[in-house]
């Protein structure tokens, strides 16, 4: 399971039950502009949450999976669900607090929802906007209405099995590590079946698919960073520019440079932004 790296801040928060405080809203929006390198333990709430990132990428940690939060693929956490979260530093760092009386969910588990261009609209005007109780009312069912699961899915499993521990923590440290399935055999002692069941066994993923989603998950965090995309292929084990934007849209259903132009469609922070006060 990932850890907080050594140098980050952290945040604890509470853990709530679903429900377990009822709040006088439908819908409560923060941001904020990060300073530092940021750990969230792993905490939950008593809303529902939606996850978004107006600038950079952070990651959400919810059982055995990691979850990748860009500016167009959002991440929804039921209420009650426990979750950890890392956002790093100069990422500008949405959420949505959803009332568990007031709101169906679009899903029961935690899924990934596509922060499209009218989503996004309607979000930052009920985080920033001075809204009437009227204007409130129609922009939080507008919201509802528009938001659903999306299918630019990027969870990666954490595969809890010894043998394929040493596996995880290379390819996660250094996504360029090319090793083979065979390779990785033979330095652990086992067969290639034998590493391919226990990878379907524990993740859902075979060896290749698991390895490109590694890939893909550091490949966001550096597109989101600035960086070209051939610069990006290179750094986490791609031959070549278009060899990366295949297996990149394989597994996320964007090319790197559909991400690159999502991730740029939000304006400068305000400098002051924050979470609320009424935030949990």
């Amino acid at each position: 399971m990932p850890t907080a790296p050594a140098h980050a801040e952290r945040r604890r928060l509470p853990r709530y039950a679903a429900g377990a405080v009822e709040v006088p809203y439908t819908i409560l929006g923060g941001q904020e502009l990060m300073a530092r390198d940021t750990y969230w333990a792993e905490h939950s709430h008593p809303t529902h949450e939606l996850l978004w990132i107006a600038r950079g990428a952070s990651t959400a940690t919810i059982g055995v999976r990691t979850w990748t939060i860009t500016p167009i693929v959002g991440l929804w956490i039921p209420a009650g669900v426990p979750h950890s979260g890392l956002t790093p530093a100069g990422v500008w760092h949405r959420a949505a607090q959803f009332s568990t009386t007031r709101v169906a969910p679009p899903a029961r588990e935690p899924v990934a929802v596509d922060i499209t261009p009218l989503l996004r609209l309607l979000l930052d005007r009920a985080i920033t906007a001075p809204l009437t109780p009227a204007s409130r009312r129609i922009t939080d069912a507008m919201i509802l209405d528009v938001i659903e699961p999306s299918d630019h899915v990027l969870p990666l499993p954490h595969p809890d099995d010894p043998l394929l521990a040493p596996i995880f923590e290379a390819v996660t440290s250094d996504p360029s590590d090319g090793s083979s399935l065979e390779t990785w055999a033979g330095r652990l002692g086992v067969s290639p079946r034998t590493l391919t069941r226990a990878f379907v066994a524990r993740t859902g993923l075979t060896f290749r698919l698991w390895t490109a989603t590694a890939r893909a998950h550091r490949a966001v965090a550096l597109l989101a960073a600035g960086e070209a995309v051939e610069d990006v292929a290179h750094e986490v084990g791609y031959a070549s520019a278009s060899a990366f934007s295949s297996a990149f849209r394989r597994v996320t259903g964007l090319t790197p440079g559909s991400f690159r132009r999502g991730e740029h469609a939000a304006q400068d922070p305000d400098p002051d932004a924050s979470w609320p006060s009424s935030h949990a």
